[in-house]
């Protein structure tokens, strides 16, 4: 069967084959989406709406929200309607489109998580350029440009896998459309694909990771020769949050894509994948929420508003309909 057409569907295996998985796995992602959507939401909603966290590391913050809820939103949809129905099928249409919109927040959030790691660097290590080096015109023009890179990355690689053909079989060994169960499901030649995509990982994933380590490099350099513990134990305290999200993200990224696609093994790979694409962007606003003060204030407050005008609304609401 020649790919001649974009009516072709293509079946989608799952993260697991096993019926008797599939209530769990469903009630298990849904509880997952969830918890990134709202998390992320109100993450991205504290900083927006929040004056004392109208600064260069919170508003890169807010863009990681945005992706992650664009990687979850992406992929869970579709796979909680895929656990629910009989058939796991996707247009080949809805196939690139999904693989356009991962590959996009994918290589946006690498790049991003590693300017995040320069902006710690510059707060710690030289606090008094800060201002001039972090500023709000810098800032903005780095993240159009972050999301740019990722836009155009995204569809270089899409455009070139929507003229392959696949010969033998539909069935995507996967529980989303990736780049490389893609590129190993055709019969057509699949070098310059693959050749790219290896291309944009080196780039964009060991790129950004040497980056990241060289900033923390010397940012642990800088806090060593704090004399103070409280001194060291501040400096830390803020940076360590994206440390965290860093160590997740790229520990399980550079995993699956950092070797060829041809010596994927792509059972163990599905859950990794998952880590990444949906498990951590879950983890991401429950790390910087409870390991960050601004944050967690910023948000109790902004809870507590909405809680406050709520309960003004019950009480004006019986008012109106109960006046005696």
């Amino acid at each position: 069967m020649k790919n001649q057409s974009l009516e072709i569907e293509f079946i989608l295996m799952g993260i697991s084959s096993l019926p008797e998985l599939r209530l769990f796995l469903l009630v298990s992602f849904l509880c997952i989406y969830i918890i990134a959507l709202v998390g992320n939401s109100l993450i991205f909603f504290t900083i927006y709406t929040s004056q004392q966290l109208h600064t260069p590391m919170y508003f890169l913050l807010g863009n990681l929200s945005v992706i992650d809820l664009l990687c979850t939103s992406t992929i869970v949809p579709k796979m909680l309607a895929n656990l629910f129905s009989q058939r796991a099928a996707i247009s080949f249409a809805g196939c690139m489109a999904q693989m356009y919109m991962f590959t996009w927040a994918l290589v946006s959030e690498a790049l991003l998580l590693a300017f995040m790691s320069f902006d710690r660097y510059v707060a710690i290590c030289h606090p008094l350029h800060y201002p001039m080096v972090m500023s709000s015109r810098v800032c903005i023009g780095m993240a159009g440009s972050i999301w740019a890179i990722g836009i155009t990355n995204s569809a270089v690689h899409t455009s070139l896998a929507v003229p392959l053909s696949f010969c033998n079989s539909l069935v995507i060994d996967h529980f989303f459309c990736e780049l490389p169960p893609i590129l190993k499901l055709s019969c057509s030649d699949t070098h310059l694909n693959e050749a790219l995509a290896f291309c944009a990982d080196v780039i964009f994933g060991v790129g950004s990771c040497s980056l990241i380590l060289v900033s923390y490099g010397y940012i642990i350099r800088t806090i060593l020769r704090i004399r103070s513990s409280e001194g060291k134990k501040k400096a830390f305290s803020t940076c360590s949050s994206h440390l965290t999200v860093v160590s997740l993200y790229y520990s399980t990224v550079i995993y699956t894509y950092i070797r060829p696609t041809s010596n994927l093994s792509l059972g163990r790979d599905k859950i990794i994948t998952a880590l990444y694409s949906v498990i951590i962007p879950m983890f991401n606003p429950i790390i910087y929420s409870f390991r960050n003060r601004e944050v967690k204030g910023a948000l109790l407050k902004l809870l507590g508003k909405t809680s406050l005008l709520s309960t003004d609304r019950i009480l004006s609401f019986s008012l109106k309909n109960h006046p005696s």
